[in-house]
Parts: structure tokens; sequence; C-alpha cells
């Protein structure tokens, strides 16, 4: 037996609750606080008027350039799936026709969804059961859930790093010297 170290419940119990306030605290700062590299923005010129392409996802998503060049990026981080599957979504929220909308919704299930599929995207099991669950009577709007997943993936982590890579430097200085982008 150590001396002096006896603690009661009681001691416990207040030690386990200041240190679970202070983990929540750091933890809440942390997803609170903006980072640094997702504020920078990058004025670049494309080929239909002034862009920001590094101003946000969804500006960048807009512009065919920023999406060429975002997929080549992620094809070099060997995640371009996750870019594919959303234009796949975005493409798949189009279609009027049950009978094509049963087909391409089945397409991208095989593609994207299933366990095993050539380009599987990062999604939680729940949201895999509810997408093929609904296969059989598919509306626009069965992939939204993983949709919303892989485009907050893609946000927080690729988008960021695509920022902050050398391609993205290179493509605006490319954009500013001859108005195109080059392909890499």
């Amino acid at each position: 037996m150590v001396y002096g170290c006896k603690m009661t419940s009681e001691d416990v119990k207040n030690t386990k609750g200041r240190i679970h306030k202070a983990w929540k605290s750091r933890f809440l700062m942390f997803i609170n606080t903006p980072l640094p590299h997702a504020r920078k923005k990058v004025h670049i010129r494309s080929g239909d008027g002034s862009t920001q392409l590094g101003q946000s996802l969804e500006k960048l998503l807009t512009d065919e350039y920023g999406i060429t060049a975002f997929h080549d990026f992620l094809k070099s981080q060997f995640c371009e799936e996750n870019l594919e599957f959303w234009r796949a979504c975005e493409e798949f929220k189009s279609i009027s026709s049950p009978e094509k909308l049963v087909c391409r919704a089945t397409s991208i299930y095989k593609e994207f969804i299933e366990n095993d599929s050539p380009k599987e995207v990062n999604v939680d099991f729940h949201t895999r059961e509810t997408i093929g669950q609904n296969l059989h009577w598919p509306t626009t709007s069965c992939f939204d859930g993983a949709q919303r997943k892989v485009y907050s993936l893609m946000e927080n982590d690729s988008y960021p790093r695509f920022i902050q890579s050398d391609f993205f430097k290179k493509l605006c200085a490319d954009i500013r010297a001859s108005g195109k982008p080059r392909r890499a």
C-alpha cells in the first residue's frame, strides 16, 4: 500500500469530472477552430471569367478547369473515386425516366458503394445498407446521404491539401500566363 495516495470514491468522481471537462473544452476548441490553410483564397482566371477556385470546394466544382485539376490531384493521391462518385450522383439527380433511374442507381451502387467495388467510397455501414435497400425503387435522392459524406470528406481533407499543393500553384501560374491550364 502506498501512503498518501488514498482516494475516496468522491475524490475519484471529482477528478474524472475535471479531466472530462478539460478534455471536452480542448476538443470543442479544436473542432471549432478553422484550419489556417482553409482560409487561403487563390484567385485565378478561367475560361468563363474570373473565378476563385481557392475559395471553396463548392466554387471549385462549378468550374470545369477546377474539376479537371482537382481530379488529377485526387488521382495522384489515389482517391479520385470520391470526386467521380460525387459527379455521378449529380448526373443521377437529373435523370427523369424511372427505368433509367433504376439502371443508373444499380450501376452507381456496383461501382462505388458495394463492398469491394472497383471504386469503393468510404461510407458507413448504415448508409451503405440504406442505399442497398432503396435500389429496388430508387429516387433521385437515394444517394444524398452518401454524397454528403463524400463531399464532407473532400471538403475537409482533399480540398485543403489540393489548395496547398504545388500542383494547384502551378495550375494557377499556367492560367495566369496563358489563360488555360495545361494537363499534368
